[in-house]
């Protein structure tokens, strides 16, 4: 009597009822029959493959996966915060919205709020650390639940988009990345699909929007396009398929997979750059040509971010753009992620079948209300989408910018320009009196995780992301002029700041005297070739001196440039052990 997975919805309904009618009969003279029969309808039920077109499982899966970029971001936040942005941090959020404070005419109000949105204008600014690290723990418990539980309101999502953009907001230089806004306009459309207060995986009366769907499917295709178009309109490397050459030794932080795609054959390295286009300028395209295909570009999306992810540690990027991608599948794709037992896969298999029988609840007030809100998020959508659109098939197309300050709807791109060579900024420190002594000794600090220590193994750290390492990335194809924060980070290592030493990995000057001096040097890395000398030595890279990027620096000389900028002069802190 049990179902097989292609019997009809009907014939499942109605063996279903002949079963139970079976079961009530037998259960009054104790038969064993009736016993049997009861376990094949549930055999049957677990067979019984989930319908098409339905999201109740992709909702599922979407929240965890934004939940889960979220607990990483606020974990980055909780640990590099304070350093960064803190009291006695590098660029102290207060002093930024004191600044911005006296912009808007001295008063914390709308136009403070409008100008940099965070509820940071909101708290007591008397321990701004506290304040940091609050909002990055209550992010990281919030995140926690949703993550392990696969549960979400809006009153939570809406907590931690809020949480998030308090931070990005405020973050200055060390949040400039394009995956802040990308974070936070994935975590907005993310609000509209979970009920109002309802805690629940599937909650019956809050059925998944195809629009909210359908805007998660916009966003990995706007991604895609603002990547692939920025790159034809830019290095001549993506033109003639040479980029990959460059691309593994030359990103911002390598991992140990790069050295070994670097040295793929040349071959290999333009089918790579010819499937980059393909995947960016082409793929996405199928997202509007029925199931099939967008599940093809769904499925393309994804193994591409994962190659990418296996070969370089581009923090949470490539982690967040699967999550859109995700909405490119259905319950009847998605439901191998749940266990047949599980309670939201069956009951997603319960509602199908209500469904298919004609049993869909009654439409209540709050569901009503729900569809108009859906409905004016699509139109929300759609209109901020505009400038977006417009920016795509401009010839100066801009990657990575907002046209709206909450940053609902943004613009993407990626590597538009390739560098050629790898340049790195190598801080050394000196106890010798005289920085002009051949004979003085420099000692190099290193990095938690960008090149340093020739014999040091690439790092690999993603989805974590070191906001520091990244932007000493950007500070060496620069002057030390366009980035005066590596001036101030030499200050501060020369009065053994604590703080700032807790974002590197090695001090030379642990536990001893206080360099004299610091200076930073500039010098061009190359992966070393495999089967060499330098390889059997142990070297993972090969380095040649460019030259000073600044010259010796001691604190006397640097409180005129200090003074100039409002920086507080760096006192020497007591040596560490």
């Amino acid at each position: 009597m049990a179902s097989t997975g292609g019997s009809s919805a009907s014939s499942v309904r109605k063996r279903r009822v002949d079963g139970r009618k079976t079961e009530a009969e037998c259960a009054d003279s104790g038969g064993e029959h009736g016993a049997d029969s009861s376990d094949d309808t549930e055999k049957g039920k677990r067979r019984q493959p989930l319908q098409t077109g339905t999201y109740w499982l992709t909702r599922v899966v979407l929240l965890r996966s934004v939940a889960f970029i979220y607990f990483v971001a606020f974990s980055v936040a909780y640990n590099q915060n304070k350093q960064l942005i803190g009291e006695h941090g590098l660029m102290p959020c207060k002093k930024y919205l004191d600044s911005v404070k006296r912009y808007v005419g001295g008063k914390i109000g709308i136009a403070a709020l409008a100008y940099t949105p965070s509820i940071l204008w909101l708290l007591d600014w008397s321990d701004m650390d506290a304040n940091l690290d609050a909002i990055a723990l209550g992010g990281m418990a919030l995140s926690a639940l949703v993550l392990v539980t696969g549960m979400a309101n809006m009153v939570i999502m809406v907590t931690l988009w809020v949480l998030y953009h308090s931070l990005v907001n405020v973050g200055q230089l060390w949040y400039s990345f394009g995956w802040e806004s990308q974070l936070l306009e994935t975590g907005f459309l993310a609000i509209f699909l979970c009920p109002v207060w309802t805690l629940s995986q599937i909650p019956r009366r809050c059925p998944p929007s195809l629009i909210c769907i359908w805007t998660f499917r916009w966003l990995i295709v706007r991604i895609m396009l603002g990547a692939g178009l920025i790159k034809i309109r830019g290095d001549k490397c993506w033109r003639d398929l040479t980029c990959m050459d460059y691309h593994y030794e030359t990103q911002p932080v390598p991992n140990p997979m790069s050295y070994y795609m670097h040295h793929s054959p040349w071959w290999f390295h333009r089918f790579e750059t010819l499937s980059n286009h393909l995947i960016e300028l082409i793929f996405p395209f199928f997202t509007f040509l029925g199931r099939r295909m967008c599940m093809v570009n769904g499925a393309f999306q994804i193994l591409f971010q994962v190659v990418l992810i296996v070969s370089g540690n581009l923090s949470f990027l490539n982690w967040l753009t699967i999550v859109p991608s995700l909405a490119c599948f259905d319950d009847a794709c998605l439901g191998f992620l749940f266990h047949s037992r599980g309670g939201a896969k069956k009951a997603v298999l319960e509602i199908q079948n209500e469904d298919a029988a004609g049993r869909t609840p009654t439409p209540t007030k709050g569901m009503w209300i729900r569809r108009v809100m859906n409905i004016a998020l699509g139109v929300l959508i759609g209109c901020l989408s505009v400038p977006v659109v417009m920016n795509l098939f401009s010839s100066r197309q801009v990657m990575n910018t907002s046209f709206d300050p909450l940053r609902i709807v943004n613009t993407y791109g990626a590597f538009g320009s390739i560098t050629k060579e790898r340049t790195e900024v190598i801080f050394q420190g000196t106890l010798s009196r005289d920085p002009k002594d051949p004979e003085a000794l420099w000692e190099e600090y290193q990095f938690l995780c960008k090149p340093g220590d020739l014999y040091r193994r690439p790092c690999l750290i993603s989805p974590y992301h070191y906001r520091l390492d990244w932007l000493m990335w950007f500070a060496a194809f620069q002057t030390y002029e366009q980035s005066e924060w590596v001036i101030h980070i030499a200050g501060r290592l020369l009065s053994n700041d604590s703080t700032v030493l807790s974002l590197l990995d090695h001090n030379p000057f642990q536990g001893r005297e206080t360099p004299r001096w610091v200076r930073g040097e500039h010098f061009r890395y190359k992966f070393s070739p495999p089967g060499s000398s330098s390889a059997a030595q142990g070297k993972w890279w090969l380095r040649k001196r460019i030259g000073a990027y600044f010259p010796p620096l001691d604190l006397e000389g640097l409180r005129g440039y200090f003074q100039s900028r409002n920086w507080p002069h760096p006192h020497i802190q007591p040596k560490r052990s």
